[in-house]
C-alpha cells in the first residue's frame, strides 16, 4: 500500500487475509504516507445523505467503506476526482487540500477515517467558495495555521 504521489487521491489495497473463518484485513501505519493521529467513522447516515462538503488545508486521510456503499467526490481546485467505496479491503486515500463531499448510497454504510491530524477547527475550509479563494491564493496557509 505505498504511496508515491501524495498529492494525487487514489484506491490502496488494504489486504485482506481469509480463510475458513473469514476474512481480516489490517492497515499499517508505517504503509500510509501520514501518522494516525485520529480515528474516526460515520454512520447511520441516511440513504442519499450527503456527508463531508469541507476541505482541509493540511489534513490527510484514508477512508474506508467498512459496510455499504458510499460515492466520494473530491476536487483539488483544478481536477475532479470521483470514487465508489463498497469493499472494506480498500482505502480511498486523500491528500492534503482537496474539497471532498461523500454521499451515502446504501442503508448500514459505514465509513471509518483515519487522519493524519487531531481535529483543527483551523484546518477546516467551510464553504465552496472560501476553497476555490484559499487555492487561486496557492493553497496559502494562515499565519494562525502554522
Amino acid at each position: 500500500m505505498e504511496i508515491k504521489d501524495i498529492n494525487i487521491p487514489r484506491i490502496l489495497s488494504v489486504g485482506s487475509f481469509a480463510d475458513p473463518r473469514g476474512r481480516l484485513c489490517a492497515i499499517e501505519g508505517s504503509s500510509l504516507p501520514f501518522s494516525i493521529q485520529r480515528v474516526y467513522y460515520l454512520y447511520d447516515v441516511p440513504i442519499g445523505a450527503i456527508r463531508g462538503e469541507h476541505g482541509h488545508k493540511r489534513l490527510q486521510q484514508l477512508f474506508v467503506c467498512m459496510s455499504g456503499a458510499c460515492n466520494v467526490t473530491l476536487f483539488d481546485g483544478a481536477t475532479q476526482y470521483d470514487f465508489q467505496l463498497n469493499d472494506p479491503a480498500n482505502g480511498l486515500y486523500v491528500p492534503a487540500g482537496m474539497w471532498r463531499s461523500l454521499k451515502f448510497d446504501e442503508a448500514g454504510t459505514v465509513i471509518c477515517v483515519l487522519a493524519s491530524r487531531p481535529f483543527e477547527r483551523a484546518d477546516y475550509i467551510y464553504t465552496f467558495e472560501e476553497y476555490l479563494k484559499w487555492v487561486k491564493n496557492g493553497k496559502q496557509l494562515e499565519a494562525e495555521d502554522e
